[in-house]
């Protein structure tokens, strides 16, 4: 849950629903707000303002403070002047629907892109690179997606499972090596089965990286790792899942990458051995062509 629609809806007391909503009503102030400035413009005590943030989920005031002023400076940057849940209206032709749903995707990887930081990419390929096994946790068209990222990694040879048959999941989790970790991906991240499989692992000493929407929710919270998605769309009204799905692939491909790269010309040379030897279709044109190094 984003940290505005827990500000409107968690159960908090008179004096701190008045925090709440001075806060709801003027995030732009906050960068520059001590503590003491924000209680006294709400009639409150520091102390009220730092037990509202933690009844929220933070360790304190700063830790409110900074997560708050993250999400509102990133819901103030739009995504191309398109609603991400409407991308396109009724009235709209063809090309313009073609045309709106390719600004939508470049805005989306650039968005994506903006959430993105060193160290967090870093831990994740730390975590990928040194598991034995990767397993993948998934529903719906978020298991479709991560089919390819396993595709890719085990044509260099890596193991990467994936949670594919319905009730089977737990079991996974519970028979994973040690050595293993895991990617569990949830736009909300409140998704009951993948926080019940996130504690088999955690309790099991295994690694798990989340790939879900930014703000205050349980997966990204609990999880040793944390990529965020693209946080635009609704649960369930709108057209479709565009954003959040070009972002998972996206953050998918940005993994692979930097995991191939870590032994570039090896895996390189290995996928080319491999296709040359059991890759037999036929180029339609020059571009498609392979050209054959000449054996000593």
């Amino acid at each position: 849950m984003l940290i505005y629609e827990q500000l409107q809806q968690f159960p908090l007391s008179p004096a701190e629903k008045g925090i709440a909503n001075y806060l709801l009503a003027f995030p732009e102030t906050l960068e520059t707000s001590s503590i003491q400035t924000i209680a006294q413009n709400t009639y409150t005590q520091p102390s009220t303002v730092i037990r509202m943030a933690k009844k929220l989920g933070f360790s304190g005031w700063t830790d409110f403070k900074r997560a708050y002023l993250k999400e509102w400076q990133y819901s103030q940057k739009g995504l191309a002047d398109l609603d991400a849940n409407h991308p396109f209206g009724p009235k709209d032709n063809i090309m313009t629907i073609a045309q709106k749903m390719a600004t939508l995707e470049e805005a989306t990887i650039a968005d994506t892109l903006s959430l993105l930081n060193h160290d967090s990419l870093a831990k994740a390929k730390s975590l990928l690179s040194q598991a034995s096994t990767i397993a993948i946790f998934a529903y719906n068209a978020n298991l479709l997606i991560a089919q390819d990222f396993a595709l890719k990694m085990r044509r260099l040879g890596k193991s990467v499972v994936l949670s594919d048959i319905p009730g089977e999941e737990r079991y996974l989790a519970h028979n994973l090596e040690t050595n293993s970790c895991a990617i569990l991906i949830s736009y909300s991240g409140e998704n009951d089965n993948l926080l019940g499989i996130n504690r088999i692992l955690q309790d099991r000493g295994i690694p798990t990286l989340a790939i879900t929407s930014i703000g205050n929710n349980q997966l990204a919270k609990s999880c040793t790792s944390f990529l965020p998605l693209t946080t635009r769309e609704k649960l369930y009204s709108k057209i479709g899942s565009f954003t959040s799905n070009t972002s998972i692939i996206l953050l998918l491909n940005i993994l692979y990458a930097v995991l191939f790269a870590q032994d570039y010309d090896g895996h390189y040379q290995h996928l080319k051995a491999t296709g040359r030897q059991i890759d037999f279709r036929k180029a339609s044109h020059s571009i498609l062509e392979e050209q054959e190094v000449a054996s000593d």
